[in-house]
């Protein structure tokens, strides 16, 4: 990616700084500008690169594509009624299962020296899904992190906004926000041939003509940045902060032991959301300002860190696991083990951070003879 960016090795053995902007066609000099430099030969040539991804992506999609298969199955026909936590869910399950579904093609292109070989419509299709799906992840945990927010800390005042038709309102705003957003990568031809290599790579390097000029490109490139991750991301830290505080300072009629489990599993969820994805979004900033302005690449550790990306599809599934106790009657079920005791103390877990409309018994008291079963509507984590 940006293999044309830095300075390349002219034929004359000078270097000098290939063209950002449109090129003069024809131009034997443009031609020479615009290879490929040092440091993206060096990339494309990686050991590490060609052996890591490849690996990663296989454990990846070998998890997540049956994982997502069956959580969405659950999801979709086991679990009711659809509350917006239930419809983010499944709105992120699809999305682990789409962008799991082109990692074969992936896997063939490291292996095989980074070499594309399904032609151009296809590395444009398998490019955009895989972003637009890791990015959507990012939007819906926001989704996410904001309903449960405003489920903890103002479940009256918010009680008319958290339904299924601005759910469903707020995954097709992030497609069409993802697929804005991307149009640069779907309009061009993200192949290129790096005949020094004798290869075809795919959005590994690519054309300074994709965009007009220097600040267009760092205009779409910081948009990446801010718009699909920063902001996404300061506000569920900002949501999940404040509902494990609100949870942690409230009185919990429901125990003390399901107050600790709704805190803990905020608080994996925001430990999973940092660590999958902060790592490869700060390692672009830093290869996008490094490359646009002074020169340098950092593109093979950001390839690297697209692993991280990739892993949070394999851990999903298991969120929903732990977070619902629906989900965990089915699993243990197709698995073959007993059903929980009801009367025990993992039989009563009731997923206060769950994403689905929390059935909570009144039996569970003391003083529980006679009294009616009440509803409570939970939000997602």
């Amino acid at each position: 990616m940006f293999g044309t960016r830095s300075p390349v090795q002219t034929p004359s053995g000078n270097r000098t700084c290939a063209q950002i902007g449109p090129q003069t066609p024809g131009s034997r000099m443009d031609m020479n500008l615009t290879r490929p430099d040092n440091a993206t030969l060096l990339m494309l040539r990686d050991p590490a690169i060609a052996v890591v991804l490849p690996v990663v992506y296989s454990l990846v999609a070998l998890i997540s594509i049956p994982g997502n298969l069956f959580s969405l199955w659950v999801l979709c026909r086991h679990i009711g009624p659809k509350t917006p936590s239930v419809i983010f869910m499944i709105n992120l399950s699809v999305t682990d299962l789409m962008l799991a579904c082109v990692l074969p093609f992936q896997i063939y292109y490291h292996c095989n020296g980074n070499h594309w070989v399904f032609g151009e419509l296809l590395c444009n299709v398998v490019t955009v899904a895989f972003y637009a799906n890791m990015y959507s992840s990012i939007l819906t945990m926001t989704c996410i992190s904001v309903d449960r927010f405003l489920g903890v800390v103002y479940p009256l005042a918010s009680a008319r906004w958290r339904c299924r038709r601005y759910a469903a309102a707020a995954c097709a705003g992030t497609w069409l926000l993802l697929l804005a957003a991307l149009s640069p990568l779907a309009r061009t031809d993200l192949t290129y041939a790096v005949e020094a290599l004798g290869i075809v790579t795919c959005f590994d390097v690519l054309k300074s003509t994709m965009l007009p000029s220097v600040a267009t490109w760092a205009a779409f490139l910081f948009t990446l940045f801010v718009v699909l991750f920063l902001i996404p991301f300061v506000v569920t830290v900002v949501c999940y902060t404040t509902t494990i505080l609100t949870l942690l300072r409230s009185a919990d009629c429901h125990g003390e032991a399901r107050r600790r489990r709704a805190v803990g599993l905020a608080a994996v969820v925001l430990l999973a959301f940092v660590t999958c994805f902060a790592p490869n979004n700060f390692v672009l900033l830093a290869h996008v300002v490094s490359r646009l302005f002074f020169g340098r690449s950092y593109y093979h550790v950001y390839k690297l860190t697209l692993c991280l990306s990739c892993l949070n599809n394999c851990l999903d599934p298991f969120v929903y696991y732990f977070a619902s106790r629906e989900f965990q009657l089915h699993m243990r079920h197709y698995l073959g083990y007993r059903p929980l005791a009801t009367g025990s103390p993992e039989g009563r877990r009731e997923s206060l951070g769950s994403g689905r409309t929390l059935s909570v018994r009144s039996a569970e008291g003391p003083d529980a003879a006679g009294r009616p079963s009440v509803k409570r509507q939970e939000s997602v984590f």
